[in-house]
């Protein structure tokens, strides 16, 4: 803080702390024209210090750092879980295909989804991921509800029947629930499906994806998306805190 900044600093401390001492016994004129001064210095302060906190709280906006199995040669989490939402980090009554950011899509098939969808700050000792996502489903009369988060490039870039793709996610329901995790490869005209149920009651909720038995011609790939599946999802909220995906190389026999 500059010397000049700093004075002015301690010249409005010493006026408002004189002002405190004053209040009791200042005539009501007088303590009109305070109050009026105080709440206009209060709004600024209240939105520099909401901004403050937001970019100091933990974890840091726009981290990327997680656990990586030995050998992982690409690793990632979505932009959704690592950079705040703008214009507006929520959405209600979404019809299916909604975009939220621009990875994340949602779809269904029921005609009328009382469905939340909301992006809002980690803040616990134990997150990694700056932000998370959480879906609050009221009444809910389709047969299917999936969050889809589509796969950069990288992803697929230099991909191979060889590989496990890995995805670690970070869940909180407010009921039981079960969800499924599927991995979708685009190689040509055919798109390989792989699918796995979500181990909620385990410690660490991971999947991996083994592509050594799938058909998958690997000089045709095109794209690959995971499908978070929710089954009966109604009168629940989900929170999925953290979602990041990676890929190794199976160990050689």
């Amino acid at each position: 803080m500059k010397l000049l900044d700093l004075a002015l600093h301690r010249r409005l401390l010493r006026d408002w702390r004189k002002a405190a001492q004053s209040a009791p016994t200042m005539t009501m004129g007088e303590l009109r024209r305070m109050r009026a001064r105080g709440r206009e210095l209060g709004y600024f302060l209240g939105e520099a210090l909401a901004v403050a906190e937001n970019r100091l709280a933990l974890p840091v906006i726009g981290s990327a750092t997680f656990p990586r199995p030995h050998g992982t040669d690409w690793a990632w989490r979505p932009q959704i879980w690592r950079q705040p939402l703008l214009p507006a980090p929520g959405m209600a009554s979404i019809p299916s295909g909604t975009g939220f950011g621009p990875e994340v899509k949602v779809f269904h098939d029921c005609p009328r989804c009382q469905l939340t969808l909301r992006q809002l700050r980690n803040s616990r000792a134990t997150d990694l991921a700056p932000y998370d996502l959480r879906l609050d489903v009221l009444a809910f009369e389709g047969s299917f509800l999936s969050v889809v988060v589509d796969l950069p490039d990288a992803a697929t870039d230099g991909l191979t029947r060889q590989h496990l793709i890995r995805l670690d996610t970070a869940v909180e329901i407010e009921a039981p629930l079960t969800i499924y995790a599927r991995l979708n490869i685009r190689h040509g005209p055919n798109t390989e499906q792989i699918v796995q149920q979500l181990p909620l009651d385990a410690a660490e909720i991971m999947v991996e994806f083994d592509l050594a038995f799938s058909p998958i011609n690997e000089k045709r790939i095109e794209r690959a998306w995971i499908d978070l599946i929710f089954e009966t999802p109604q009168m629940n909220q989900v929170t999925l805190r953290d979602v990041t995906l990676s890929r190794r190389l199976r160990a050689a026999v």
